[in-house]
């Protein structure tokens, strides 16, 4: 109950520079993407309970000759690509924060598909409510392996503190700053996760 009183103080307080920043960006989208505005997608929480994810968009709606979208680096524009180097689609996740959804730190909240997949140890993850940023953005971000980001993500769940968030956002803003991590090499992000051999 601390930690998520300490949410809604920390975003309650941002507001006023969150959203003139929020309602600039949607701009920016509109003119560069066109509509929607918003990419809205299911994400497990925790415990693995579903609940709908909200962000800025930052790819085209570009299909293939069948119909299926076209891979990520092929619809990912260089103006989405700035908004992911800068985490600024992440902003409307606020929104999230302030439902309940998310934390401010956590481990990032990956796809229902992965639920599955994961092994005893990395679904742990789901044990405290994900973030808009986490120990592993923080540890590499995109440019770590599935399994190093999964271990990062349960030695969070293991020590997380107020100290450690307090550390984590002041990290996550050098990161962002540096534009650390953001992909991995020859991916739009990271290539998705097809279950471990451990």
């Amino acid at each position: 109950m601390v930690k998520r009183s300490i949410d809604l103080v920390l975003v309650l307080l941002a507001l006023p520079i969150l959203l003139p920043l929020g309602v600039v960006v949607s701009l920016l989208v509109r003119h560069n993407l066109g509509s929607p505005i918003l990419f809205r997608q299911i994400r497990p929480g925790v415990n693995g309970k579903p609940f709908e994810m909200v962000k800025f968009r930052t790819m085209r709606d570009a299909m293939d000759i069948n119909g299926k979208p076209l891979p990520d680096e092929e619809r990912l524009t260089r103006f989405g690509q700035l908004l992911r180097a800068t985490s600024l689609d992440e902003l409307p996740e606020i929104w999230n924060v302030l439902k309940g959804d998310m934390s401010l730190v956590g481990p990032r909240p990956l796809l229902m598909e992965y639920l599955p997949l994961y092994n005893d140890e990395q679904a742990r993850r789901h044990q405290v409510r994900p973030g808009v940023t986490g120990w592993a953005q923080v540890n590499g971000r995109n440019a770590i392996s599935w399994e190093e980001k999964f271990k990062l993500d349960i030695w969070y769940v293991d020590h997380q503190s107020l100290w450690l968030d307090v550390k984590i956002l002041l990290l996550t803003f050098l990161k962002v700053f540096k534009r650390d991590g953001i992909s991995q090499e020859g991916q739009a992000t990271m290539e998705k996760f097809r279950g471990s051999a451990q």
